[in-house]
């Protein structure tokens, strides 16, 4: 299980680390589809990175969890 982490005294939540890891393989997955011209297949763009997010984030967190 993930623990929260204890920075100056004040608690902070693992998430604090783990949705920045997320957020940046989002936004790269999103700039390597564009130099490929590959974001024209997807349907809707928004819900596609919100998606590609969300599955990042599960598999960081199945990964360095506990």
């Amino acid at each position: 299980m993930l623990h929260e982490m204890s920075i100056g005294g004040m608690l902070f939540s693992p998430f604090v680390v783990l949705v920045p890891m997320a957020f940046i393989l989002a936004a790269s997955t999103r700039l390597v589809l564009h130099y490929f011209s590959l974001r024209r297949y997807i349907w809707k763009e928004a819900w596609f990175d919100v998606a590609i997010f969300v599955c990042y984030l599960a598999a960081i967190v199945y990964l360095f969890g506990d």
